[in-house]
């Protein structure tokens, strides 16, 4: 016997369909992709709407509101104190700046960093950095993580379908960097995030994959618990 409440699990769903499409969606593609009948997408928009988490434009498609940003935002700080442990340890045992970005908008922002004790040249990767998701290896990592799509490129395609991405030199000449998205179910809607790390050319890339994709599965783990 199923123990969710259909109600509330077809919100979360329209909620999870609304985050994907930064365009926006018609309650009729809504009600398609929810496979319910349009008045029954009607009144979940509408309950959503209230609530702030959606909005409609004036053109009637539906939109993520300022409400799942705000839940975003109290999420971070629960998002830090799980994460600091385990960026310090993934930065120690990669010998490279490791971090943490979310994506806002059409940019990745870096919200955390650990550097290494020791080791390799650092880059210079800081808290607020920020950069189109199309280049660098957390916002590939952000992208392959979404739905696939048509205007997908083959580097979102290749970091879906191997669980990370690499990249070199596209942010900062002889820079290399891997990054895997944090995949859990409380990122959405409102949170896409990475974890990875930069460093320069002398870079252990088998490492530095290894270590990336067990600390990301390790941080979806404590952040969905």
């Amino acid at each position: 016997m199923s123990t969710t409440l259909q109600t509330l699990d077809r919100g979360l769903r329209a909620l999870e369909i609304v985050s994907g499409h930064a365009e926006g969606v018609t309650v009729a593609e809504l009600a398609e992709r929810l496979e319910v009948h349009r008045a029954i997408a009607y009144r979940i928009v509408t309950t959503l709407e209230g609530h702030g988490l959606i909005t409609r434009t004036l053109e009637g498609t539906v939109r993520l509101g300022a409400g799942a940003a705000l839940l975003a935002s109290r999420f971070e700080p629960q998002l830090r104190a799980v994460a600091q442990p385990l960026l310090q340890e993934l930065a120690r045992a990669t010998r490279a700046t490791a971090f943490i970005s979310v994506a806002q908008g059409k940019e990745c922002v870096v919200i955390m960093v650990a550097e290494p004790e020791e080791g390799l040249l650092r880059v210079g990767y800081r808290v607020g950095s920020r950069h189109p998701l199309t280049l660098g290896a957390a916002g590939i990592a952000i992208l392959a993580a979404r739905p696939p799509g048509p205007d997908d490129d083959e580097a979102v395609r290749r970091a879906r379908a191997d669980g990370y991405s690499l990249t070199r030199g596209q942010l900062q000449r002889g820079a290399v960097g891997v990054a895997s998205a944090i995949a859990s179910p409380q990122f959405r809607p409102g949170v896409e995030a990475c974890i990875g790390v930069v460093a320069m050319d002398d870079l252990d890339t088998d490492t530095a994959i290894r270590e990336v994709m067990a600390h990301a599965r390790h941080l979806t783990e404590l952040v969905g618990s």
